[in-house]
């Protein structure tokens, strides 16, 4: 029982609800009296009762008359009923069942039976309402997933899938807004691709391009690199953003050389079909503008800064096989790797040279 079970008893004999009253206002329930069928359904309509103990013969409407009525509407097809009977308790406990009664007190009234039937009901009612509260919950639990399913579909529209993933996982788009990263930016470009395309068939363009993606970016995701775009045989992938790294530097060199590797064997099938094309990596590290730029219907989560402009200069010049790195990233990495000084090179769009490395391998296992 709880302080706002309110139990409504309807009967047309003033002696039956002075007893009745009696018998549940001593137990600490809330009574509301009805002296007809009618009054009683005109009170349930302004306010719904815990419980309606009901009598069945009364002049208009009988018990069973306003059972049925409770039962047809949707806001009181769940009220608790207990029909009183009178003289005939079988007939017209059957009759009872049929109108939608949920439980029988067969005049006179034992005190003792009421009370249990009262709780016995009252323990189905906080269960219903206990199931309730959970399948709303439930819905609402539901229909947060199916919206952040929804948001994180219309996020890979126009962006990398593991962007638009960490947006919804944190709870909106603020991650998206531009800011300052260390980052380090790995580009690498086919050499020779502009001639095949020329001399080869558009069905074999597509498909060379289909199995390089998924070897490429296989490996980028594995190593927490973000493609940040593609630009025809060319990719361009950032690590550190929006994934944070702490070795950043280590990890796209590490993805750099199984780059080279898993290329090696694409390349042997491709020159089996009388295809020639190589592969050329350049790296750089250092602080970038990140996060979505665009507008309504059409947004890139993208890096600007001469980290990529860099990575791309050194892309370019790398030779089939080579990786070329800027020094910054050597000696991020603290001489665990296998790398030969090309000397300094002039690049276009920065006023000092640059010292370059080619990366040949790893000299220690690297964590």
């Amino acid at each position: 029982m709880t302080e706002t079970d309110t139990i409504m008893v309807v009967d047309d004999e003033p002696g039956n609800i002075r007893l009745l009253g009696e018998i549940l206002v001593a137990e600490g329930y809330q009574v509301i009296v009805a002296r007809s069928g009618e009054e009683a359904l005109a009170r349930i309509e302004n306010s719904l009762p815990t419980v309606l103990l009901l009598d069945v013969v009364m002049p208009g409407l009988s018990g069973y008359d306003v059972c049925q009525r409770l039962r047809a509407d949707p806001k009181t097809a769940g009220l608790p009923i207990i029909l009183v009977t009178g003289a005939r308790p079988e007939e017209e406990r059957v009759r009872g069942l049929d109108a939608g009664a949920d439980e029988f007190l067969t005049k006179p009234v034992n005190r003792e039976e009421l009370l249990a039937r009262l709780r016995s009901l009252l323990r189905v009612q906080q269960l219903h309402r206990q199931i309730a509260e959970w399948n709303e919950k439930l819905e609402e639990r539901v229909q947060q997933q199916m919206n952040e399913m929804r948001r994180l579909e219309q996020l890979k529209n126009f962006l990398p899938a593991r962007v638009a993933e960490m947006a919804v996982q944190e709870g909106g788009e603020s991650m998206l807004e531009p800011r300052r990263q260390m980052i380090t930016s790995l580009v690498l470009d086919m050499r020779g691709f502009t001639a095949f395309t020329e001399a080869a068939e558009p069905e074999d363009v597509i498909q060379v391009l289909a199995e390089y993606y998924a070897s490429m970016g296989e490996i980028v995701e594995r190593f927490g690199g973000t493609v940040d775009r593609f630009a025809g045989d060319g990719m361009v992938v950032l690590f550190n953003a929006p994934i944070n790294l702490d070795k950043h530097e280590q990890q796209a060199v590490l993805a750099a050389l199984e780059l080279q590797s898993a290329y090696a064997e694409l390349r042997s099938k491709w020159l089996s079909r009388g295809f020639d094309l190589g592969l050329g990596i350049g790296l750089s590290s250092g602080h970038a503008t990140i996060g979505a730029l665009g507008f309504s219907g059409r947004w890139q989560y993208t890096a600007i800064g001469t980290v990529i402009n860099l990575a791309a200069r050194l892309c370019s010049d790398a030779a089939h096989g080579e990786i070329l790195a800027a020094e910054w990233v050597i000696k991020a990495l603290d001489e665990q790797i296998d790398s030969e000084a090309q000397g300094e090179r002039s690049i276009r769009g920065l006023k000092q040279p640059v010292v370059v490395h080619r990366i040949r391998g790893l000299l220690a296992e690297t964590n």
